[in-house]
């Protein structure tokens, strides 16, 4: 039997080889749900004690144009977002040929999955200055509450 001796210390070898992969896949969605980085509308979610706040960002959109449903605990905003034509570009000249275009346009689709908890009867939608407030009530069993000790 012989022993076997490392130069270098293989722990330090091993957390190198971590922070090396950690590296390589840190721009990667975190789960399978995980929506590309350009998803349209982008949304920040919160919640409070009673309900459960979705902001969408859809700027240019007008409310008629947005479709809001829940289904089997699916939020789904929808709808599409016209596009800019040469003219509509503030150079006032109609013969302008577009070459880049950075603002996104088309029909979009984004699905959110609600916890539990989320009300689908409890839901309120109002458009304000190009952001889609989504509030969603809570299920009344999963509100918190005081537990009286006797």
């Amino acid at each position: 039997m012989s022993d076997l001796y490392f130069t270098t210390d293989l722990f330090s070898q091993f957390d190198r080889l971590h922070q090396q992969m950690a590296t390589l896949f840190s721009g990667l969605p975190s789960s399978i749900r995980s929506d590309r980085l350009s998803a349209f509308p982008q949304i920040n979610i919160g919640t409070t004690d009673d309900t459960i706040d979705i902001v969408a960002f859809a700027p240019g959109i007008a409310p008629s144009q947005i479709d809001v449903s829940i289904d089997k605990g699916m939020l789904t905003i929808a709808g599409e977002r016209a596009g800019v034509t040469s003219g509509d570009a503030g150079d006032g000249n109609e013969r302008t040929r577009r070459y880049a275009q950075e603002r996104f346009s088309g029909p979009f689709r984004r699905t959110i999955e609600l916890p539990q908890h989320a009300d689908p009867d409890k839901v309120e939608a109002r458009y304000v200055n190009g952001c889609l407030h989504i509030s969603i009530g809570k299920r009344e069993s999963s509100r918190p509450r005081a537990i009286n000790v006797q």
